[in-house]
């Protein structure tokens, strides 16, 4: 399953920075706005500890984390909905990912120029905010001067669809974005072919000084009291800390850094963790000696899903599947020893997939 995360913001936040910690492409990073012309796309491993303690115990020919796409999104400036800077490239390319990262600037630095000026995450904030519920707003006004003509005929689908798009006009227009309104799951599929920016799920990173890694600062605190009615989640990064981290090979020189840090973990493993919670995204294995694998799946998802994201025809034929808890997995030390002590179970097509399940399907097609 793909799974493509945008990191936004302003010019001069950290963006690349960040990117370049996440990710083995290396995007340029300059004291200068528009840096990233266009976006850098990279490949990142979900860490999980599990993979690797089935790893251990298995000894496969080959181990496959499962990774996200990031996109480092080129800067924005006010005007953007309007075309302004690079507002039409921002925009088209944070229609193509299922999340948002907004990364605000929460740290003071007089050698790294603000856009604006001065230092200021809530306004910077809203700047992003305003561009996006601005081009939703022109989204939802074309599709309802289509929908009048149908709806003045006295279509009932039409006049149905015309009051779901005066809802989300006045919502737009109030300055609220499409995650705060309150409307049937039923009722959102009426706009859900305008790919609206500002429905998508965010997670806000705030970029931190060394010093405020630990227990945040007034920036970071104005920022949580700003998004405090948003369905969205803040997390702190120091992007300069995460770059150094970043260089280091040795485990043992990450593990001490991060200790001097007063940090247990890296931020961006925090970042990658948040992210899948963000989009209820759940992990399951594949183990055998060929390979252990990760597998990404929607929460809720049922085994012959689970199966698809592996390949078609394994839902299509989908037979039942062996399931293992990993807990028990690991305890009894292989599949043969979990079998003989009856924790494999055999379940069926109405079976809910749980995170970190060990299963092996059946199929035939």
């Amino acid at each position: 399953m793909a799974l493509k995360c945008g990191i936004v913001g302003l010019p001069n936040v950290g963006k690349s920075t960040l990117f370049n910690c996440l990710s083995n492409a290396k995007a340029q990073s300059a004291n200068f706005p528009f840096c990233t012309i266009e976006p850098n796309i990279g490949v990142i491993t979900v860490p999980d500890v599990r993979l690797n303690k089935l790893a251990d115990i298995v000894e496969p020919e080959s181990v496959q984390p499962t990774t996200i796409d990031i996109v480092d999104i080129a800067g924005l400036v006010k005007g953007a909905s309007k075309g302004e800077g690079l507002g039409n490239k921002f925009l088209g390319n944070i229609r193509e990912t299922d999340a948002i990262i907004h990364v605000l600037r929460c740290f003071d630095d007089g050698n790294i120029v603000h856009v604006d000026g001065s230092i200021d995450p809530v306004r910077d904030k809203e700047t992003i905010d305003y561009e996006l519920i601005l081009r939703d707003l022109d989204a939802v006004e074309k599709k309802l001067e289509k929908i009048r003509r149908a709806a003045k005929t006295g279509d009932k689908t039409a006049l149905k669809t015309q009051g779901i798009l005066d809802k989300y006009k006045t919502h737009f227009e109030d300055g609220k974005s499409a995650r705060s309104i309150e409307l049937s799951v039923d009722d959102q599929k009426e706009v859900a072919d305008l790919y609206l920016l500002t429905a998508k799920p965010v997670l806000y990173l705030c970029n931190v000084d060394e010093g405020s890694i630990a227990g945040g600062n007034d920036y970071v605190e104005a920022v949580k009291a700003a998004v405090k009615g948003e369905d969205a989640e803040v997390l702190m990064v120091a992007a300069g800390i995460e770059a150094d981290i970043a260089e280091l090979e040795d485990e043992e020189e990450r593990k001490e850094f991060l200790e001097d840090a007063g940090l247990t973990e890296p931020g961006v493993n925090k970042l990658i963790k948040a992210a899948y919670s963000l989009l209820k995204l759940e992990t399951y294995f594949t183990a055998g000696k060929k390979e252990v694998r990760a597998w990404t799946i929607n929460k809720g998802f049922t085994a012959p899903q689970a199966a698809g994201v592996i390949h078609g025809d394994f839902e299509r034929g989908f037979i039942k599947a062996e399931v293992i808890k990993f807990e028990d997995w690991v305890a009894l030390g292989s599949e043969q020893a979990a079998k003989e002590a009856g924790k494999m179970n055999m379940e069926g097509k109405d079976y809910i997939v749980q995170d970190g399940d060990v299963m092996h399907f059946k199929f035939n097609v």
